[in-house]
């Protein structure tokens, strides 16, 4: 992936006209989804949608002024610092606010970019068009804000700025809930294995404190060089990377701190074992509520994910450790 502050002015355009491209085809798949239910949330949408394709063009012609009719073939996925958003609008059906709080996250990206893109420019119109497409993209996200305030009853919203509430989510909520997730999960099988294989609670301690700590600085240095954050106001890097190292070391250690029953106990091994497997229960419970509440993932869905898939690498764990 190619860093956005090295990018030229003809990258930054041919990723401008990609992706103003690219959003005003989801627009249309948002317009046609709310059709039926919300034909005036669909109208608004298609008027976005043309928009769009006129900033699109716009772009074009100012690309084929400087640069000729060749478009390099590069777009968003290729530039290091744009979200990593979940196609959601292949899915029917969707509830408004969830279609709301993806276009303000697109709007507010799509803000952002043109913003820093004008800071670099030095082509006095390119520079002209970038911070007049800034403009453009801020009100847009102000209507996506507004949405579903006329629908879903204004007097119960709250006043505060959603869109920002959001980037909070992505800043720190999503890399925390990745961290443990990852540590909480991933642990399991060596732990576990480890815990039958020797009977033995400080060695399955020792196994488990390794795993943890060595998940911890592998999610964190992943997690820090996968978004500069230049782009969409995720914050710093390495603010995220440890936030997400440390949720993923303490998802780890909290079932393996139950093997710091002394072995000189009677049944020391089966008392940790089943400690740690209540913890692991409550663990995997706790995550699918937070990714259901947090990232907008359906509760049975996040179950589906989150406890099946920690129940199969536990059991996976004990029975290699048996073997």
């Amino acid at each position: 992936m190619k860093s956005f502050a090295d990018l030229s002015e003809r990258e930054v355009l041919a990723v401008a006209i990609s992706a103003e491209e690219e959003d005003s085809r989801i627009y249309m798949s948002f317009a046609e989804d709310l059709k039926d239910r919300y034909p005036d949330s669909a109208k608004l949408f298609e008027e976005m949608a043309e928009q769009e394709h006129g900033h699109r063009h716009m772009l074009l012609e100012m690309y084929e002024q400087r640069f000729g009719p060749h478009l390099p073939p590069i777009r968003r996925e290729d530039v290091k610092g744009f979200l990593r958003r979940r196609p959601i609008w292949l899915t029917k059906n969707l509830p408004l606010d969830a279609i709301r709080k993806e276009v303000e996250t697109m709007e507010f990206e799509a803000e952002r970019f043109y913003a820093k893109a004008a800071e670099r420019a030095k082509d006095i119109n390119i520079r002209r068009l970038l911070g007049d497409l800034a403009e453009a993209e801020k009100g847009h996200e102000h209507t996506a804000v507004k949405l579903t305030g006329e629908i879903l009853k204004p007097d119960v919203r709250a006043e505060e700025d959603r869109t920002h509430r959001r980037m909070f989510v992505l800043q720190y909520v999503q890399p925390g809930l990745a961290g443990l997730m990852d540590g909480s999960v991933s642990t399991l099988a060596p732990l576990f294995a480890a815990a039958f294989a020797t009977h033995q609670n400080w060695q399955t301690f020792l196994v488990g404190l390794a795993a943890s700590i060595g998940a911890g600085i592998s999610m964190g240095f992943a997690e820090a060089l996968s978004d500069d954050g230049s782009l969409t106001g995720r914050g710093s890097p390495w603010l995220r990377g440890l936030t997400c190292g440390v949720m993923t070391t303490l998802g780890g250690l909290g079932h393996t701190a139950p093997y710091l029953v002394p072995d000189s106990w009677p049944n020391a091994f089966w008392i940790a074992t089943a400690i740690a497997s209540v913890v692991v229960f409550f663990e995997l419970w706790a995550i699918a509520y937070i990714r259901a509440r947090y990232m907008d993932t359906p509760f049975l869905q996040a179950v589906f994910q989150i406890v099946l898939g920690g129940a199969i690498v536990l059991g996976v764990g004990i029975l290699i450790g048996a073997a």
